[in-house]
């Protein structure tokens, strides 16, 4: 977004006598992504997508990555080196200027909408002059200085890069035409909020959309009004209202990190069903979001959303909100009834037997049921849904969603069986004879907090607390719950301890503290933090805003480590001694925590301790002989899902350690993948990004 300054990037001083910038790249990805104004020297190759939306910079380099002077209209670039793909790609306005010496340029640029010309023009060749002079005083390029060293025959050495539509506004121009620009009113000039915008006819500008439109605000229900009760958070008729013109936020960016490696982990195709929505293509978009994601109502309402984190269009003003679209997408799915079984035409004579009701065992179950195996479903509560049901509110996840989706499946084919623990009520017998058997029994070994104190009553685990006050609500029991009236404090910042006090304000607590060990975070991404990096930028989640709405204040205290918890003359606990902590930086520039004098006491007679857990429960791994690796998950080969016990596989958490529901959902996705793979010498199942490779199958004589 460069408007007006002057950028010189250069190597170091005093680089070996063999050291060429121009086959070094020098900056990243999306350098001076919407630039507007100013000027910009770099000498070395610059990465992906640089000046894409470039509207007035003047810019030179050594070398650029793929998708160079994307969709720009204005400004000028030269490029003394080579290009990557896709060069020029929907490029309007503005000109390029490219050191072909190689002959390959032509292949590599997108003549859709430019004309690849010689060099003659005087203008031209004196604005060549002139800049490449210049980068030569700022940066000592050695390629400025050779190309100057042979001027004026270096000049036949590039093509000039010149936008169709720049040519025919040029010449109606020269002509005499009149051009008539149409004069922007004050509202059309400023981003617009949604509530304010009215679209006339109909008409949203999907072109300008990411300029012209404001990212919806957060669409939750008041939190003043949703304290007093556990229905779901999301206001999602608000939603529907402007979900067109949030769809023409996204810009067609032509590298979207949204579905990359740093993006959405199942590789869902993003633009595409965004553009769907646009075009009101509601069928079609549900179908492409099928493709890769078996369950958007789950991830649509409780994924933290690195596809947003990751959005081009963040790098300058506020991501797409792809969450929210992703969840209506399914949404009127069901309510259009598009949402019917579909069960396999044909059945292989295969039985998969899936430990686990999660998100991994749920993904899997459906995609080898796809493939058209057998699959029956083991679960050791009493539903089926495991972290979605008992660790996950119901505010964020009603539990009707999560029985709608089971009830689907049971329609396609799949059998699910509650109240099965193996080794207890369900032997290790039975479950080998499955011809394979998936384990996605989460990591739910908690972190304890072994300090002084540690055995005092009304001390507990944060699951244990939030799989209680989820059974008391499926059985409808009007039990006030462990945190009425009591004061609550949350030891551990993440997901689950925002869970808990969010049910704690529901339970009528008393007062809800949560104790962080690190730092406020910044408001802004931190340091190193960089984008399409998941963002870690301070937030406001829903449970800390449900605190605020009651008690009037954050529930968060940071830079506060637990010493001790205090007992009364019960053996109850009344309050948390802590250290407070300072965190500084040591001399190789790592993070160290260091302690003062100075205490304070949190008082506390509930505190629920929120830190994240340490792998899977051990039992059924000991009992079926599996093998752990050093982080006490269980190990597979390599990137494959298969243990070391022969037809046994696992998935999820219990494999990757503690992670989102959406990477549950991946790892179940490709675990079937695998078996069905390794059971029918081949498999038809997507891979990531939901792409089907061919088939292969090994014919045995």
């Amino acid at each position: 977004g460069l408007s007006g300054a002057e950028v010189i990037l250069y190597p170091p001083k005093g680089m070996p006598p063999d050291f060429r910038s121009e086959l070094n790249v020098i900056a990243g990805n999306a350098c001076l992504y919407g630039a507007t104004s100013g000027k910009a020297f770099f000498r070395g190759i610059v990465a992906e997508r640089f000046a894409v939306r470039n509207s007035g910079a003047y810019a030179i380099n050594e070398g650029v990555g793929d998708h160079g002077c994307e969709y720009m209209t204005g400004g000028k670039v030269i490029v003394l080196g080579l290009t990557g793909r896709n060069f020029a790609a929907g490029m309007s306005g503005g000109i390029a200027f490219v050191l072909n010496k190689t002959g390959q340029f032509e292949s590599l640029c997108n003549k859709d909408t430019v004309d690849l010309m010689e060099v003659t023009e005087i203008e031209d060749i004196n604005f060549l002059h002139s800049f490449i002079t210049e980068f030569w005083e700022k940066t000592e390029s050695e390629v400025s200085k050779s190309l100057l060293d042979s001027w004026p025959s270096s000049i036949r050495l590039f093509v000039k890069v010149f936008p169709k539509d720049y040519q025919r506004a040029l010449k109606n121009a020269s002509q005499g035409l009149k051009i008539l620009t149409p004069k922007k009113t004050e509202e059309e000039q400023k981003i617009q909020d949604i509530e304010d915008i009215l679209i006339k006819d109909g008409f949203v500008d999907k072109t300008k959309g990411f300029i012209k439109y404001k990212r919806e605000k957060l669409n939750y229900r008041l939190p003043e009004e949703r304290i007093l009760d556990y229905n779901e958070i999301y206001d999602h008729k608000s939603v529907f209202k402007t979900l067109k013109v949030q769809a023409a936020r996204c810009m067609e960016c032509g590298v979207p990190f949204c579905q990359s490696n740093s993006g959405c982990p199942l590789g869902n195709i993003i633009p595409k069903w965004n553009d769907l929505v646009y075009k009101d293509e509601w069928k079609d978009a549900l179908d492409q979001l099928l493709l890769t994601n078996n369950f958007p109502e789950f991830t649509g309402r409780v994924c933290p959303a690195p596809c947003e984190s990751a959005c081009v269009l963040s790098l300058i003003e506020p991501a797409v909100t792809i969450k929210n679209i992703e969840c209506a997408i399914i949404e009127k799915g069901f309510k259009e009834g598009w949402m019917v079984p579909n069960p396999p035409s044909n059945r292989s004579k295969f039985t998969v037997a899936v430990v686990g009701s999660g998100p991994a065992g749920l993904a899997a179950a459906a995609q080898l049921n796809k493939a058209g195996h057998t699959v029956t479903v083991f679960e050791k509560n009493r539903k089926i849904g495991g972290l979605l049901r008992y660790g996950i509110p119901t505010m964020k996840l009603n539990q009707e969603v999560i029985d709608r989706r089971i009830k689907l499946m049971e329609n396609e084919g799949i059998k699910f069986s509650p109240n099965q623990n193996v080794g207890k009520n369900l032997s290790l017998d039975k479950l080998f004879s499955y011809d394979a058997i998936l384990l996605a029994i989460g990591s739910t070994k908690p972190r304890a907090l072994p300090i002084p104190g540690y055995q005092l009553k009304n001390i507990y685990f944060a699951m244990d607390y939030l799989e209680e006050a989820q059974k008391h609500q499926e059985d409808g029991n009007n039990v006030l719950g462990k945190a009425h009236g009591k004061d609550v404090v949350v030891i551990g910042g993440g997901d689950t301890g925002v869970d808990c006090i969010a049910t704690a304000v529901r339970q009528d607590a008393r007062s809800v503290t949560t104790l962080e060990l690190l730092n406020k975070p910044p408001d802004n991404r931190p340091f190193g933090n960089l984008w399409p990096q998941l963002s870690r930028a301070c937030k406001i989640e829903y449970g800390h805003a449900d605190v605020k709405a009651k008690f009037g204040n954050d529930p968060r205290q940071y830079n506060l480590l637990p010493k001790e918890f205090l007992s009364d003359d019960k053996g109850n606990v009344c309050g948390i001694r802590t250290s407070i902590i300072e965190w500084k930086r040591n001399n190789t520039g790592r993070w160290e925590a260091k302690e003062n004098d100075l205490e304070k006491i949190v008082k506390a007679d509930l505190i629920l301790l929120a830190l994240g857990y340490l792998g899977p429960e051990t039992d059924l791994i000991e009992s079926m002989k599996i093998k752990l690796n050093i982080r006490s998950s269980i190990e597979t080969s390599g990137d494959l899902y298969r243990t070391s016990v022969p037809r046994v596989y696992a998935a999820g958490d219990c494999r990757m350690g503690q992670s989102l529901v959406v990477n549950a959902i991946a790892e179940g996705r490709q675990a079937a993948r695998q078996i069905d793979e390794d059971l029918m010498n081949g498999s038809c199942l997507a891979g990531p990004g939901g792409i089907i490779t061919s088939v292969v199958h090994t014919v045995t004589t």
